[in-house]
């Protein structure tokens, strides 16, 4: 009997624009033992909607063993322009014999009745490689240890998995000093071989390996591919690097060049903006990606990844061409773990002029944001990395805006492509018309009057389309002031498509307008009648600009509103600011009218600023227009909630502390912990060790925690301990806290102080201030009022208390003001004060008659402290503290 096998069909929808499809798709699995008939491929297991651009989709058949894989026909029944799908590949997999079998499928194509060929069916063969690996070590390498290393092949069609490069033969040591070990490898087919990239993993001990040489044979072919390494992978040596790429050397065409790129991140200047997580990158080009690469060590100085700070990294890379996006994460975990990401700017190497830039302007936080730690940020375009010289003002011809037009080709027996090119500045705007004949095109204009340009916008087809263009690069330069800047719109214009896209302008020295996503939800009323079906736009109007024209429907269809329903679109377009007001146009070819109750436009990334526009009112009833316009202004606006996503683990007030100073005494002082949170504060514990090593601290229940406070038992350090990093982190609910270390040195630049403070830092959350409390100690005027004792003070207010602080004025004489300052973190409305000495010196004896505690900076808020009592051991109650209130 044949088994009946599940087979896990992994669809990969391909990342060019368009890519996507809603329509059915169908599968035919074709092995050595028949083939498993047309199905459906229904559900998506792992994605809610199936076959999105860049997306991977996987779906289970059930059918009698069907040997070996073969084919597989794959088809979908879209029709139209428009209504194609790019396949990338699709990957099968099934239990069978003597374990798992994985094969591969590459298409790479569309499936249009409009692109490529014209087909929407496709017959896909299995195509496999294998390749012989040969690695030379040189004679310098350490010995081996356990430490794995991996290959990946990158090539015309395709890239390779992580190939783990293992012995034939088990027992046998790999990567020995002067040794040539030999692989065999399989891959899918990834057509011409132009680099490969050879990591190791980070283990400890790991001292580097020396690599040769890589050479690479087809076994098929016979194709022998050459790359010359000579280099260190190791954290110690070289680069500091354990991943590396190489470029093949082959006689027929030219080597690749390698780059180190620098890569920049800005993170952004928001409370709680940095991270202590580490951070990692892929940059993807259109030729290939560098793959992940942990960003560990930077050439700027100082800590990286800290608030309203650019840190750069060098990734060695082949030359990946023009760039197309980044992707970048961390490992933190927990509310406050992440980082706010303004951007990421990329240039080929550290002599370019010019940059990259990848926007993101949004928090990378499990709880923050999107509540994502990982993102993937699609470039704007290009631009100069610092500001042209003005040159020499010519009154007579102040200079032209130089525009190359770059997309796809048009066929010369298509009619040529009308476009309109809006360029908005801060004074006005100005609509260029553009007729696209071929690849390339080019516009001239002074764009006068409009003032300093900061987006572009593009709308058309304006005129009909008989095959999709898809528009690359708008490259612009000014021939005046040398401004320049190439702005990627890699947009793909269809037929029957009215598109409006657009970006913001890109200056070296100003950071560029965010693309916002809108989330439009169009409210139709619960009245009689109210559902209606035509043509539909609409234009958002924001304190900045508008978004243009956005039709909700394409050419060839109508779009159905019905009864007390919500229909969703969304839109993206250079941050518009505040919105004011929307425009509706309706038309309905059976005179329909519509009643649209509200639209509600939603910031999709962070801030989620929700604008609610109200009409409560009918469109198009007993009007004779073609399209009626309706102007609704702005009702209503909120913005929600930063913290997008709530802590549901209950804290048992257990956290780890990391404490990292620099210019510690060889013998490391007596230091105590305090930690004060909105409820209370925490017993003194030890402070264990000041060189980054995490231990724990017990808190209990004190509510979410405002500021830490260092206690030294004596003032005899001579100097101050320089604090570099300084870190909380809760076990359960995984919160993390950071402090501002900025410039902080603990106990004084002179070691003279003995308590320290900070206030904890909660993203979007300004911390507690620094507050410099003057106290002036009134001594009574009684004989023998005043003391040579050492005076102690403890200042208690609604946000805790400034800890036990030492007086620094020596002399506190009968009826003499005794000035003072402590410097603490902000204690809000002071309630009470404790004072007391050590009884130490000839006649200690202390007549307190009253403390005055103000703001140093401030003249008013004056807090009065009564005491008019003795603190003495040997007269009245004989105390030598006192709490005054």
């Amino acid at each position: 009997l044949l088994l009946v096998l599940v087979y896990e069909i992994h669809v990969y929808t391909g990342a060019k624009l368009g890519a996507e499809t809603d329509f059915n798709v169908f599968i035919n699995l074709i092995g050595t033992r028949g083939d498993a008939g047309k199905r459906k491929l229904h559900r998506s297991k792992n994605n809610n909607v199936k076959f999105q651009r860049g997306q991977m989709d996987i779906f289970f058949i059930k059918a009698v063993s069907l040997g070996d894989l073969e084919k597989v026909l794959i088809s979908h029944d879209g029709a139209g322009p428009g209504n194609g799908w790019f396949l990338d590949k699709i990957v099968i997999k099934h239990e069978g014999g003597k374990g798992g079998k994985e094969v591969v499928f590459p298409c790479n194509r569309w499936l249009d009745e409009y692109q490529d060929d014209g087909k929407t069916e496709r017959e896909l063969t299995a195509k496999t490689q294998q390749w012989r690996v040969q690695v030379i070590t040189d004679g310098d390498s350490p010995e081996p240890r356990d430490c794995k290393r991996t290959l990946v092949i990158y090539g015309s069609k395709d890239k390779s998995d992580e190939l783990l490069l293992l012995p034939q033969n088990s027992g046998h040591v790999c990567f020995l000093p002067r040794a040539t070990d030999e692989f065999i490898v399989e891959t899918g087919d990834v057509g011409d071989v132009y680099k490969i990239r050879v990591s190791c993993d980070d283990v400890p001990g790991f001292e580097g390996w020396h690599l040769k040489s890589f050479r690479l044979e087809e076994l098929h072919t016979k194709q022998e591919l050459n790359f010359n390494c000579n280099c260190w992978l190791s954290h110690s040596r070289e680069d500091k690097e354990l991943v590396k790429e190489f470029p093949a050397v082959n006689e027929d065409q030219k080597t690749l060049p390698v780059h180190k790129y620098v890569v920049s991140v800005h993170t952004g200047d928001r409370w709680g903006a940095e991270t202590f997580a580490n951070v990692y990158i892929t940059i993807y080009g259109k030729r290939g990606d560098t793959g992940v690469r942990n960003l560990h060590t930077p050439i700027t100085k100082g800590r990286k990844f800290q608030r309203n700070k650019v840190d750069s990294f060098l990734v060695e890379a082949v030359s990946l061409s023009h760039l197309q996006k980044v992707v970048i994460g961390h490992d933190g975990e927990g509310y406050g773990a992440g980082m706010y990401l303004k951007m990421i700017t990329v240039r080929e190497s550290q002599d370019s002029d010019k940059e990259w830039v990848f926007p993101w302007w949004n928090w990378l936080d499990t709880h923050l944001g999107l509540c994502e730690t990982a993102c993937e940020i699609v470039t704007v375009g290009k631009r100069l990395i610092s500001r042209p010289k003005p040159p020499e003002i010519n009154m007579q011809s102040p200079g032209l805006w130089i525009m190359d037009i770059t997309g796809s080709d048009l066929s010369n027996e298509v009619d040529p492509l009308h476009l309109s090119f809006i360029f908005f500045g801060n004074l006005n705007h100005k609509k260029l018309p553009l007729q696209v004949t071929g690849k390339a095109n080019q516009i001239k204009d002074e764009l006068a009057d409009i003032g300093s340009l900061y987006k572009v916008q593009v709308t058309g087809p304006h005129s009909k389309l008989e095959q999709p263009w898809h528009l690359d690069l708008l490259h612009m330069k000014h021939t005046g002031t040398k401004e320049e800047m190439y702005l990627a719109f890699d947009c793909l214009f269809n037929p029957n498509e009215d598109k409006c896209v657009e970006l913001p302008a890109l200056y070296a020295d100003q950071e560029p307008l965010p693309v916002v996503e809108y989330s439009i939800h169009l409210h139709t009323g619960d009245l009689k009648k109210a559902d209606a079906t035509g043509e539909a736009y609409l234009c958002i109007q924001g304190e900045r600009s508008d978004s243009g024209k956005r039709w909700l429907n394409s050419r060839n269809s109508l779009i159905a509103f019905a009864r007390g329903q919500v229909v969703v679109f969304k839109i993206k377009a250079v941050y518009l600011g505040k919105l004011n007001q929307v425009l509706v146009g309706f038309k309905s070819p059976k005179k329909d009218e519509w009643f649209l109750e509200k639209i509600v436009i939603k910031e999709v990334s962070y801030p989620f600023s929700s604008h609610v526009f109200v009409h409560n009112g009918w469109i198009n009833k007993h009007s004779k227009k073609d399209f009626v316009e309706v102007v609704i202004p702005l009702k209503e606006m909120s913005v929600t909630s930063l913290l997008t996503k709530q802590i549901d683990t209950k804290s048992r007030g257990r956290w780890q502390m990391w404490v990292h100073c620099m210019q510690v005494p060889e013998d490391m002082p007596d230091i105590q912990v305090v930690v004060f949170g909105r409820k209370g504060k925490s017993p003194a514990q030890k402070v264990q060790n000041l060189n980054d090593n995490p231990f724990l601290l017990t808190v209990g229940d004190i509510g979410d925690i405002t500021k830490v406070a260092f206690l030294l038992s004596s003032p005899c350090l001579g100097r101050g301990i320089k604090l570099h990093k300084l870190r909380l982190k809760d076990l359960d609910t995984k919160e993390d806290l950071s402090f501002p270390t900025e410039a902080q040195c603990l106990f004084g630049e002179d070691g003279s102080e003995t308590v320290a403070e900070l206030a904890a830092i909660r993203p979007d959350k300004a911390p507690l201030r620094e507050v410099l409390y003057s106290i002036s100690v009134h001594t009574g005027t009684l004989p023998a009022s005043g003391t040579d004792a050492d005076i102690f003070i403890t200042i208690f207010g609604e946000q805790g208390d400034s800890c036990k602080r030492r007086l620094r004025h020596t002399h506190f004489e009968r009826g003499q003001v005794s000035i003072s300052e402590v410097r603490a973190v902000d204690l809000g409305q002071l309630s009470k004060v404790l004072v007391e000495h050590n009884n130490e010196g000839y006649g200690a004896g202390w007549y307190l008659d009253r403390i005055v505690i103000h703001e140093s900076s401030k003249t008013d808020g004056q807090y009065a402290f009564l005491c008019q009592q003795w603190l003495d051991s040997g007269v009245g109650d004989a105390q030598m503290e006192r709490t005054l209130r």
